[in-house]
């Protein structure tokens, strides 16, 4: 896939911290209940921490009780995209920002409370909030 914002492995290094990096751009997963946006309550807008594209807007996230912040619906269709994920001996849908290719967390349909019943379970350190 070619995105919009492409940088070498050592841009990518220099920008992000350790654990940005690890997280974005290696898909890993921060530890639950420790993200800095999990109980973020304010309105605004949540964007990918590596490119600052727009994602996710406030009125879309929801309490789902699972350890990070989770969302019903992206900002748009075509601001993530959706790539079947095999790792761990699981099956699950991998998220990723659509303009930079960085991974933000996944999406599970077992929010029946929602009106998308979808929840984009998603790393706190993959996001940055921009309160309006």
């Amino acid at each position: 896939m070619t995105y919009k914002i492409s940088k070498s492995d050592q841009e990518w290094r220099e920008q992000l911290s350790s654990q940005e990096y690890a997280v974005l751009r290696q898909a890993g997963t921060e530890r639950a209940w420790t993200g800095e946006l999990l109980d973020e309550k304010r309105t605004g807008v949540y964007r990918c921490r590596a490119c600052d594209a727009e994602l996710f807007r406030s009125d879309t996230k929801f309490d789902s009780h699972c350890g990070w912040p989770s969302f019903y619906s992206p900002l748009a269709g075509d601001s993530v995209e959706l790539i079947e994920d095999r790792s761990l001996g699981m099956v699950r849908t991998e998220v990723r920002c659509a303009t930079c290719g960085s991974h933000l967390g996944h999406v599970f349909d077992d929010a029946p409370q929602t009106p998308t019943g979808d929840r984009f379970c998603m790393n706190s350190v993959s996001l940055t909030f921009e309160e309006s």
